[in-house]
């Protein structure tokens, strides 16, 4: 099959560090060449792949300190577009994905958009209008918060298992990974460290935007010599501290549409603690792969359960549910499913009739 895959501009493909969504997409867009599709990946110049790239801008746009990529995933759309009859499916991965939704929408070539971001109220009537073309939601939450498009399957995130270490031994400390931020709740991983006198890594990025809440809540302490901000750390400096912390501190206060930092954690045998929100109860279970608590408190009294917890039974929970064949396999059913006819898809995308007029 033709594969056309957009990645999010902002990281390369695969990220250097921090990035979510193109580490989804390099996983993604190398298995299946590795299964003998042919993908075209439109991306940044500096992405590593075995597939044929187009570089939409030479460097990552944040390498490139471009902080607005609306205009450049405007022209990674027009460029796959502009091309779209080279290819059977084309898999848009952009940031923000909406972009392309008006080229979609007027395509012969069908398209899948994996949801990556959650809803909100300035998107929402966007994707109401483009509501017939096809969503793959990445959590059974994330589909509830907007009902009425044309989904198709949730698709779970997977990872490579076997390329994570694994321990049954730890160290001491507490871990805390992504970003700095309000919604990650990191200010709650410093109080839980600070109220069981214990060792906090945290192994984060700090965005422009939240510089602010960083000054407020953070920065002031980190100066006790427990409390540790590493930066942002490679696949392996975050693989190797995950295998090695006590467990994994995710206390979000937004619906998180997916933790990649979850599965990659249990896959390295370290349970996770983290707040009832969004997908975290399609991912961790209670009790057994780690503790899904409500309150500050009750994260605390978490954590000093968490040798209940076994490392062994944390990493087979991922290698059952969340294996890299098992979402490849999804998205190469539904690639197969859409361009067939089997999946229900917009009039423009599987004729060439046009519709009479576009959505308002």
């Amino acid at each position: 099959m033709r594969i056309a895959q957009i990645a999010s501009l902002f990281e390369r493909v695969p990220p250097k560090r921090y990035g979510g969504t193109e580490r989804f997409v390099s996983l993604l867009t190398e298995e299946l060449v590795n299964r003998g599709h042919k993908v075209t990946l439109f991306a940044s110049g500096d992405s590593i792949t075995n597939a044929k790239l187009i570089p939409v801008n030479p460097h990552s746009l944040r390498e490139s300190h471009i902080l607005d990529t609306n205009p450049y995933t405007v022209l990674a759309t027009a460029m796959a577009y502009k091309n779209a009859d080279k290819f059977d499916i084309i898999h848009n991965n952009t940031y923000p994905d909406y972009v392309a939704f008006p080229a979609a929408y007027s395509s012969t070539t069908p398209t899948v958009t994996t949801l990556h971001t959650p809803f909100n109220i300035e998107n929402t009537r966007l994707f109401e209008a483009y509501k017939d073309l096809n969503f793959v939601p990445i959590s059974n939450n994330q589909r509830r918060s907007l009902p009425g498009l044309n989904y198709t399957r949730t698709i779970y995130h997977g990872v490579p298992v076997n390329k994570f270490p694994f321990k049954k031994t730890h160290g001491n400390y507490l871990l805390y990974v992504g970003r700095i931020a309000l919604i990650k709740g990191t200010h709650f991983a410093i109080d839980v460290a600070e109220a069981l006198n214990k060792e906090l890594i945290i192994a984060a990025k700090l965005d422009p935007q939240d510089i602010e809440y960083f000054n407020r809540f953070i920065g002031s302490r980190l100066s006790n010599g427990r409390i540790k901000w590493v930066g942002e750390v490679t696949d392996e400096e975050r693989n190797d501290l995950m295998a090695n912390a006590l467990c994994l501190l995710h206390p979000i206060t937004w619906k998180e549409p997916f933790g990649l930092t979850l599965i990659e954690s249990m896959a390295c045998g370290t349970p996770v603690v983290a707040f009832r929100k969004g997908s975290i109860p399609e991912i961790i279970i209670d009790k057994k792969t780690g503790f899904i608590v409500e309150t500050e408190n009750e994260m605390i009294r978490a954590v000093k359960k968490i040798s209940s917890i076994s490392r062994s039974e944390c990493r087979k929970h991922v290698r059952d549910n969340f294996n890299l064949k098992k979402m490849v396999d999804a998205y190469e059913k539904l690639y197969y499913e859409i361009v067939n006819g089997k999946k229900n898809t917009p009039t423009a995308q599987v004729s060439t009739r046009r519709r009479s007029k576009t959505p308002t």
